[in-house]
């Protein structure tokens, strides 16, 4: 047991204050995150669309969330993360009660196009405070300690909202809002004097700093892997949008039993993320651990089609948390170690970006299959879908995990020559 103990005090050791409190802001917005996990049910249960209409008004919110991720990296470059952030939490919080009276089809979509617009604006932001308030050497834990939070908030929410579900639904709304809203002012309160890094520059430091910048839309290999992240995204949301319509149709599982498996995968990374981070994250490549990831999550899918029994569903939800946990923190690392602290906006928002396009594509596509051929087909589908993405991503991440140690020696070698000279 000690050594359990000291293993965890070792994980969680030297990372900074206002690492921590992020993390307070994101479990307190996250143990209200009901809306999404049951936006599918609530849409063809009570206000009775069909499946692929429910596909087409997830795809706007993910149209939302790309249009919200490039808005969010812009506006951090130029104002800030402190502002983005606060303005996000807020007006986010307060778009929940509006979308509660919205019922007809074309103003719902705009409604949801909306809500997830200003929501994502807050991922680049968030983690490119993450990084400027981590030391560089936690910058991996800082990001575990911020899924952390959000996933313990994750495993409070959906159960929750499950309870709140099955009086009426109109109470997810208003717990989503009023969350956000006070994570927001959590945020205010304790951040309006920690701002962190600021876009300081004068006009003519700016301009020559931008001409040094390297874009991410002009990084040819971090948009190839931004656009393998889409994918393996693109597979993981399958947890929100068809898993919970899976759950409903094929197993006849109540609310409350649908909440309860999502709600622990959220659990399992809480437990488990900071140690796996800590024991493994300096011991092998990152291309290893993100392409093992993926290659786990698309199996923990395919597992569902091996046997039909309700004990599998949590074999594969405790597989498809351990994929999150081997590919997701790494994913973010290598993000922050491509950019630099004038451009981390830019680079947090492609990467938040492909996230958010898979958003649009992973509803429309997996309701779409489900709908047309099968659940079974859609599981072996993102099964084959995920074999190819990890190949791509272990060639794309090892090759740029080569140009940074090159970087490096090179950095090390000229400073090593002035020293001397």
């Amino acid at each position: 047991m000690k050594k359990i103990v000291l293993l965890y005090r070792n994980a969680f050791g030297g990372l900074s204050r206002p690492a921590w409190m992020m993390s307070v802001v994101m479990l307190i917005n996250r143990s209200g995150a009901m809306v999404t996990p049951f936006l599918s049910v609530y849409l063809t249960e009570v206000l009775g669309y069909t499946l692929k209409e429910v596909g087409l008004i997830l795809s706007m919110y993910g149209l939302g969330s790309v249009c919200g991720s490039f808005l969010g990296g812009w506006l951090t470059d130029k104002v800030g993360h402190f502002k983005v952030q606060l303005l996000s939490l807020t007006l986010g919080g307060s778009l929940y009660f509006m979308l509660l009276s919205l019922q007809e089809f074309a103003s719902l979509a705009f409604g949801v196009f909306i809500l997830s617009l200003v929501n994502d604006t807050l991922r680049p932001a968030n983690a490119s405070s993450i990084a400027s308030y981590a030391r560089p050497e936690n910058v991996t834990r800082a990001f575990s300690l911020n899924r952390m939070a959000i996933n313990l908030g994750f495993s409070i929410g959906p159960a929750i909202g499950g309870l709140l579900a099955a009086v009426s639904y109109k109470w997810l709304f208003i717990a989503d809002g009023t969350t956000c809203i006070l994570a927001g002012l959590f945020f205010y309160f304790y951040f309006r004097n920690r701002q962190g890094q600021q876009p300081q520059q004068t006009q003519n430091t700016r301009g020559k700093l931008t001409a040094k910048l390297r874009s991410p839309y002009r990084d040819g290999y971090f948009i190839l892997f931004a656009i393998l992240c889409c994918c393996f995204a693109i597979i993981f949301f399958q947890l929100f949008v068809t898993l919970p319509l899976y759950y409903r149709q094929v197993y006849n599982l109540p609310e409350t039993r649908i909440g309860t498996l999502l709600g622990l995968n959220g659990l399992i990374v809480f437990l488990l993320e900071m140690i796996v981070v800590y024991l493994i994250g300096e011991r092998y490549r990152k291309s290893w651990l993100i392409a093992g990831g993926v290659l786990v999550l698309g199996f923990s899918f395919v597992l569902l089609n091996l046997t039909q029994h309700s004990s599998i569903l949590y074999a594969a939800m405790l597989l498809l948390s351990i994929a999150e946990i081997l590919a997701m923190p790494f994913m973010a690392t290598i993000t922050v170690e491509r950019s630099g602290s004038a451009n981390r906006g830019a680079y947090m928002g492609l990467y938040t970006i492909s996230y958010a396009a898979a958003h649009v594509v992973a509803p429309y596509l997996g309701t779409t299959l489900a709908a047309t051929f099968g659940f079974a087909a859609l599981w072996w589908f993102v099964g084959g879908l995920s074999i190819v993405t990890a190949i791509g991503l272990y060639f794309v991440v090892q090759h740029m995990e080569g140009q940074r140690t090159n970087k490096l020696s090179v950095a090390a070698s000229e400073a090593k020559g002035i020293a001397i000279g």
